[in-house]
């Protein structure tokens, strides 16, 4: 209100960014607001609805999984400790290579591995819980990587270019068919390191922000005080709920009555409509958030309260389910600690142990919740190990040959995809590289990865950039 003049001033927030810092708010609006108009319609199937970029979309074809869950151990978890099997590398322990790892001696394992499960894969007690499923998993063991250095890696696993900054898989994910939960960002992803890429792995790139993905921090500090560890500064402590929805009524009738006068302006008027997401979110994630409500039962399957330190990750696995059960459709779970270049045995029993009980708990509560089928759940790492000894008692990075597996949301359960070599160097057959990951894993989620693109800078991307190949003989 301008008091001196005794007059109103019905200002837009349009009108503010236009006066503040010279306008460059409003530059920066109007730059978002141009790619958006620029992008390319992906789907042509007529029932999108344009004034919201995270309505859900139609597919490309018949989808398997409706949303995915991302288990991402971050630093290079080791494949022949875990999950690939190498009785050569036991039968050869201590021996020499030659070539160019001349004097490098193989490690043999000091973890068994047994069958499991009715189709008899191979896996190492240090997942024993894990193990039982082995039925529903798709050990996918001729994974390689074109960096073997951390960041890169990651920033590679997560975009598809470690090169540069693009949108995230989570960001292609959502930006391709949307979001079926309007109170709830569509892309989430608990605890995300601070290093090995930061946000760019969860970053929109290119993309229009509203597709980013949302980060949620379990706070140690709230759990130790009482709390839930729920995320932080969601409610506003200024104003009531009631007294925020009255206030931006009020503004977003302002930008339509703006709208009328100035019809150039719609694409805006859609980016600021994220602030109305922002303003649903704290209905119902407070909710979401707070597993009080869940059976002791089911916190005890997933390990949280059992006392042994480990409740971050059981309670990110169990906030995995409800994302998904209220449905988000790209969740990642987090977990570092896996660069064991040194204290191989002490430090992979302790990662092991902090995961394996809540991945089994995740595995088993989706599937008696008659949600595995649709949901496609992946772990791994940026890439493995080498299988000779570093440090005596540790391995090196290895980005030629490691093992991820996927279970669920339409793979073939109770397989093993591709292979290394005797020893577990280097990927020999069913050779499967990043592109082709996140080729396969978009065509499982009704996505032709061709045909998912974006217009930016006057070329057509996608997130497996010029390459990329479906490996059909996962699918179900």
């Amino acid at each position: 209100m301008d008091l001196c003049n005794n007059r109103i001033l019905t200002s837009t927030r349009r009108e503010a960014l236009r006066a503040l810092s010279c306008g460059f708010g409003l530059l920066a609006f109007a730059g978002m607001s141009a790619q958006a108009a620029g992008a390319p319609r992906l789907f042509g199937a007529g029932d999108e609805d344009d004034s919201n970029p995270l309505a859900p979309k139609a597919p490309h074809h018949p989808v398997k999984a409706k949303r995915v869950i991302f288990l991402c151990m971050s630093g290079g978890p080791s494949h022949v400790d875990t999950f690939d099997y190498k009785p050569q590398l036991i039968t050869d322990n201590g021996k020499s290579l030659g070539g160019v790892r001349a004097g490098a001696q193989l490690l043999a394992s000091p973890f068994k591995f047994n069958q499991h499960g009715k189709s008899g894969l191979w896996i190492s007690d240090l997942m024993p819980e894990t193990a039982k499923h082995a039925d529903s998993m798709c050990l996918l063991r001729g994974m390689n990587t074109a960096v073997p250095a951390h960041a890169q890696a990651s920033v590679l696993m997560h975009t598809g270019s470690f090169q540069f900054v693009r949108p995230s898989f989570g960001a292609w994910t959502l930006y391709g068919l949307g979001t079926v939960n309007q109170n709830l960002p569509g892309f989430i992803t608990l605890n995300p390191p601070s290093g090995n890429g930061g946000a760019q792995n969860y970053g929109s790139g290119f993309l229009p922000a509203v597709y980013q993905g949302t980060r949620v921090g379990m706070e140690r500090t709230a759990r130790r005080n009482g709390g839930d560890g729920g995320m932080p500064n969601l409610r506003n402590g200024s104003l009531t709920t009631a007294a925020q929805r009255e206030q931006l009524d009020l503004v977003q009738r302002l930008n339509k009555e703006r709208l009328k006068r100035d019809k150039s302006d719609d694409q805006i008027e859609g980016v600021i409509e994220s602030y109305e997401l922002a303003f649903r979110m704290q209905a119902e994630m407070p909710d979401l958030m707070d597993i009080s409500d869940e059976k002791p039962k089911t916190l005890e399957m997933y390990g949280i309260g059992a006392g042994n330190g480990n409740d971050d990750f059981a309670r990110q696995c169990l906030l995995a389910r409800r994302f998904a059960e209220k449905g988000v459709r790209f969740i990642e779970v987090n977990h570092g600690g896996w660069d064991t270049h040194r204290n191989l045995k002490a430090d992979l029993q302790k990662q092991a142990g902090q995961i394996d009980r809540p991945i089994a708990a995740l595995l088993a509560d989706l599937k008696q919740r008659k949600m595995l089928d649709e949901t496609l759940v992946v772990w791994g790492g940026e890439f493995g190990r080498t299988p000779y000894a570093q440090n005596a008692d540790g391995r090196d990075h290895n980005s030629k040959g490691f093992t991820m597996w996927a279970a669920g949301g339409g793979v073939k359960g109770g397989t093993s995809y591709g292979a290394t070599d005797e020893h577990g160097i280097e990927a020999v057959d069913g050779k499967m590289d990043i592109h082709d990951w996140h080729a396969t894993l978009l065509a499982l989620m009704g996505m032709d990865h061709e045909r998912l693109t974006y217009r930016w800078a006057g070329r057509d991307f996608r997130l497996t950039d010029v390459k990329g190949n479906v490996h059909s003989g996962i699918i179900a």
